[in-house]
C-alpha cells in the first residue's frame, strides 16, 4: 500500500510521463486539442459577415499601426538632437507597443496579424485558408497606405518628403544583401514568436508557461527594431513598407522595395517550417 509520505515527497513527479519520446508522443494521449488544419480554399467564408468583419479589423489595425509608428519616425527625424526626441529606442517602443496593443484588441476577431508576412507564415502553417490570407493582405496594405497618407496630410508634403516619409531603405554603409538578410532574420524572429505564443500546446496540463500572446509578439517587434533600424529602418512588415513607399514615392524607396517583400516572406516561410517541422515535430506513421 502506498504510504502518505510517498505521495507528499513525490509531489508533481508522482505521475511521470512514460510515453515514447520523439514524434510518437504527439500521436497518443494528448492533453490538449490541436485545431484542425484550415482548408486551402473555403468559398463558404465569402458569405459570412465574420469574414468581412475580420478583414475590416485588419484594415483598421494596420491603419492605426502605420499612423502612430510613421508619425513617431518623422517626429524623431525632425528633432535637432537625440535628447529632444524619443530616439531610436522610442521608435522601437512605438512599433512594439502598437503591435502589443493592436494584437490584444483584434486577436479575437481576426487573429491580429497586422502584417502580410505573419499572414503568409500562418497560411503556410495551415492556420488559415488562402481565401482569407489574400483578403487579409489586401486589407492590411490598404490600411497602411491610408495611415501613411494621413501622416503626410498632418505633416504637409514638404516636411513629409524632407524627412523621408518614414520609408524603408537600406542605410548607407550597408549593401542590399545586408538589408535582405536583416529582413529575413528579423521576420523569422517575429513569426517564430507568433507561432510559439499561439501554440495549442500552451494549454496543455504539463505546460507551466502562463502567457499573454500579444506581449511576447510586441516585445519581439521591439527587439528586432532595436537591432535593424540602423540597417533598413526595419521593415519586417510588407504592408508598412508599401504604405510609406507609395505615399513617399521616391526612386530609392522603389529601387529597394523588393527587399521589404522578399525578405519578410522568406523569413516567414523559414519560421513556419522551423516551428511546424522541427519544434512541433510533425508525427509520421511508423510501419
Amino acid at each position: 500500500m502506498e504510504r502518505k509520505e510517498d505521495r507528499v515527497h513525490s509531489g508533481t513527479h508522482r505521475f511521470r510521463d512514460r510515453r515514447e519520446l520523439g514524434t510518437s508522443v504527439q500521436i497518443h494521449d494528448k492533453d490538449y486539442k490541436e485545431p484542425p488544419a484550415a482548408p486551402l480554399f473555403e468559398a463558404a467564408e465569402l458569405t459570412c459577415w465574420s469574414f468581412y468583419r475580420a478583414a475590416i479589423a485588419e484594415f483598421t489595425a494596420t491603419f492605426l499601426f502605420e499612423y502612430i509608428t510613421i508619425l513617431t519616425v518623422i517626429e524623431v527625424a525632425k528633432s535637432k538632437t537625440k535628447c529632444s526626441s524619443v530616439g531610436v529606442q522610442g521608435i522601437a517602443w512605438a512599433f512594439g507597443g502598437m503591435i502589443f496593443t493592436l494584437v490584444y484588441c483584434t486577436s479575437g476577431i481576426s487573429g491580429g496579424h497586422i502584417n502580410p508576412a505573419v499572414t503568409f507564415g500562418l497560411f503556410l502553417g495551415r492556420k488559415l485558408s488562402l481565401t482569407r490570407a489574400i483578403f487579409y493582405m489586401v486589407m492590411q496594405c490598404g490600411g497602411a497606405i491610408c495611415g501613411a497618407g494621413v501622416v503626410k496630410w498632418f505633416q504637409g508634403q514638404r516636411e513629409f518628403e524632407l524627412r523621408g516619409g518614414g520609408a524603408n531603405v537600406v542605410s548607407d554603409g550597408y549593401s542590399k544583401v545586408d538589408g535582405f538578410g536583416a529582413e529575413i532574420i528579423g521576420t523569422f524572429v517575429l513569426v517564430y514568436t507568433v507561432f510559439s505564443a499561439t501554440d495549442a500546446k500552451l494549454s496543455a496540463r504539463d505546460s507551466h508557461v502562463p502567457i499573454l500572446a500579444p506581449l511576447p509578439i510586441g516585445f519581439a517587434v521591439f527587439l528586432v527594431h532595436l537591432a535593424t533600424i540602423p540597417v533598413t529602418g526595419t521593415g519586417i512588415n510588407p504592408a508598412r513598407s508599401l504604405g510609406t513607399a507609395i505615399i513617399y514615392d521616391r526612386k530609392q524607396a522603389w529601387d529597394e522595395h523588393w527587399i521589404f517583400w522578399a525578405g519578410p516572406f522568406t523569413g516567414a516561410a523559414i519560421a513556419a517550417a522551423y516551428h511546424q517541422i522541427l519544434i512541433r515535430a510533425i508525427p509520421c506513421k511508423q510501419s
